[in-house]
């Protein structure tokens, strides 16, 4: 609470998460407070508000002990986190104070709205009017790009377009920017980077790349190549018209605000016995039935059906984006204070 008005603290800034059904905009929130654990750095996620913090116990838990995935948004959500940045010390020259670092703090106040909401034919109603209020109030998006299911069901520009051309309608037409441009920076983030097809696509394009400060060695896309593989992952879809989506994000937004990530929420399966990824043994999504046994996921099944997560959730790349965002967000604009 406010210590002056008592009221819940408000969030700074506003980032939206935005994609279809069964893109993992749950599970990708859920992951967020694991990756911060995992990297046992000075950044850490904090509710603002009881419903907030409530969903992040639950979804963390789901997540980290009942290897489960959260289950999918079925109505409006709206969480309000920070992600707040301990200040580390300085070293004391000498005959000079110690300089205090500045305690940074990125507000973030996510409305997680169902998938059919964002459907030019099937998200009207209160839940799209909410949702696009949310997007023209936001400067920060977080696109996710669900590979797997372009390829079964090829809808991504379905759920992208309608609601670009609403929010444009909105914003643009009262001349507030007088570019013709929507003000938001973007964060298009290609998901499930642990599915066995979107690995081999970006290994067969020469865009892997190990982290050397990962001591578990997992593969990586370089976010001077995520760009890349979203183009090549965007040529294969049931309807042909996922190459159009790029071009439409470009169309709407600055290109030089959009930046792309290769995502993971729940990582690759690490044997506890080795420690480090096995090229030959990296599923993390496997059928109840094996238990821990291991085994590849039927990509028509979605997840949650009958799945489970085989070990624990190592994130690759949900910070990330959030904190990029958050460091176009910020009113001084300093690079240095979000990393």
């Amino acid at each position: 609470m406010h210590p002056d008005l008592g009221q819940p603290a408000r969030s700074d800034h506003n980032i939206a998460i935005w994609g279809a059904p069964g893109s993992g905009k749950t599970t990708f929130l859920a992951a967020l407070d694991i990756a911060l654990i995992l990297k046992k750095g000075p950044w850490r996620v904090i509710g603002a508000d009881g419903p907030s913090t409530d969903f992040l116990i639950e979804m963390t838990t789901a997540l980290s002990h009942d290897q489960r995935f959260p289950p999918a948004t079925g109505a409006l959500g709206h969480y309000r986190w920070f992600l707040s940045k301990k200040p580390e010390p300085q070293p004391r020259r000498w005959g000079r104070r110690r300089k205090e670092e500045r305690a940074w703090k990125i507000g973030i106040d996510v409305l997680d709205a169902p998938g059919r909401s964002y459907h030019s034919k099937r998200g009207r109603g209160t839940d799209r009017e909410d949702l696009l209020d949310n997007l023209a109030s936001s400067r920060g998006i977080v696109f996710l790009f669900d590979p797997i299911r372009e390829f079964e069901d090829g809808d991504a520009f379905a759920y992208l377009h309608g609601v670009l051309a609403d929010l444009a309608q909105r914003m643009l037409a009262t001349d507030e920017f007088a570019d013709g441009m929507l003000p938001h920076h973007l964060a298009v983030c290609v998901t499930k980077f642990d599915e066995l097809r979107v690995l081999k696509t970006a290994q067969s394009l020469s865009l892997l790349s190990p982290d050397p400060a990962d001591p578990h060695c997992f593969p990586r896309v370089g976010e001077e190549d995520a760009e890349e593989l979203f183009q090549a992952l965007s040529t294969v879809s049931a309807s042909g018209n996922a190459n159009m989506v790029l071009p439409t994000l470009k169309q709407f937004f600055h290109p030089d605000r959009i930046k792309f990530f290769v995502t993971s929420s729940i990582g690759f399966y690490l044997n506890p016995m080795r420690g480090t990824f096995d090229p030959d043994d990296f599923q993390n999504l496997i059928p109840e039935a094996l238990g821990g046994a291991g085994g590849v996921r039927d990509p028509h099944t979605p997840p949650g059906s009958g799945y489970q997560i085989r070990g624990q959730a190592h994130p690759i790349n949900v910070v990330e984006p959030m904190l990029w965002l958050g460091q176009q967000l910020s009113s001084n604009g300093d690079a240095k204070g979000v990393r």
